[in-house]
């Protein structure tokens, strides 16, 4: 059973229990207090490397370790994952295709008061666009668990977003839940509209079908923790069936899950997409639930979005 904490605190008791592997060896840039990854580092000190903050030379460093063969896994916060050591990433890791699983915290806008430079809102287009990278955003601490686990025994480069602040875990509640890299999780039947989500935008658009469903809306939810490799043929099938897309995202309309579905789309399917997620702009130094609401990241926006699709499907057919 999953609690209600952050995706970061599950993520680090999950690599310190899933961590007992010889070839599993664990970096941090001095944020192991944030990252979590105290907890691999209390129980295995001896396969556990603080390398201060300097982050590009720990990629490095781990890229090293996968080229001997190790599963090495490095953690900073998520802005610094997918920007200041982008080139590293993509030279040193994906390019020659090691095993390096690059785990970023602290991102999305529920940072909070962090503020813009801080909040990552660019992660997930930077590094769905490296070759062969596996992008994951897990939603809450049931699905982060499963999601560590399967990393580890995945080969090849790999990005991991999780979040500051504590989150409802959902995922528990569903009896046909099956986590696996590469396949979204219909959570939810709908024949009216399909909502897309990922992170802690599933909550919300669980939230909002229950609001669709009082206005006699059926919408169908999916959890896309799996952003690249994309579940394409899930995507086809709700296009087909509901004909209408509504995609939601802590992270920036463009490049992200929703730009992801609408390239499946494009090729397949002809049906209206809405997004939900950051427009062309930074985020601001606030509360999370105020920037959630500033940013349109709610289940009232999500419904918008769902009808607005409708709308736009009805016009087509007409």
């Amino acid at each position: 059973m999953g609690e209600n904490i952050s995706t970061r605190v599950a993520y680090g008791q999950a690599l310190a229990e899933f961590g007992n592997r010889e070839d599993i060896h664990v970096f941090d840039a001095d944020l192991m207090n944030c990252t979590m990854t105290k907890y691999f580092a209390e129980k295995y000190p001896e396969r556990f490397y603080n390398l201060g903050i300097a982050e590009a030379n720990m990629v490095d460093v781990a890229a090293g370790f996968a080229a001997c063969g190790a599963t090495a896994l490095v953690h900073t916060f998520a802005i610094f994952a997918s920007g200041r050591v982008y080139d590293q990433v993509r030279n040193n890791v994906a390019y020659p295709e090691l095993n390096v699983k690059i785990v970023g915290s602290h991102s999305g806008l529920s940072v909070g008061e962090d503020g813009a430079t801080h909040q990552s809102i660019e992660d997930i287009s930077l590094m769905r666009t490296i070759p062969g990278m596996t992008v994951i955003v897990p939603c809450d601490s049931y699905e982060v668990r499963l999601a560590t686990r399967a990393i580890l025994d995945s080969q090849g480069p790999c990005y991991l977003r999780t979040g500051r602040g504590p989150v409802e875990c959902v995922c528990d509640q569903f009896e046909d839940y099956k986590f696996e890299i590469g396949k979204g999780i219909q959570l939810v039947d709908g024949c009216d509209v399909t909502i897309i989500a990922c992170g802690l935008m599933v909550q919300e658009a669980l939230k909002a079908e229950k609001q669709l469903a009082k206005q006699g809306i059926h919408a169908r939810v999916i959890d896309m923790h799996t952003i690249k490799p994309i579940d394409r043929d899930m995507i086809v099938k709700a296009a087909r069936e509901t004909g209408a897309i509504v995609t939601a995202e802590e992270h920036s309309v463009i490049g992200g899950l929703g730009s992801a579905v609408s390239e499946v789309i494009a090729r397949t399917e002809c049906v209206p997409v809405e997004f939900v997620g950051v427009e062309d702009t930074f985020g601001h130094s606030g509360a999370p639930d105020q920037l959630m609401e500033k940013y349109g990241l709610t289940p009232d926006h999500i419904v918008e979005c769902a009808k607005r699709a409708i709308a736009r499907k009805t016009n087509v057919n007409d």
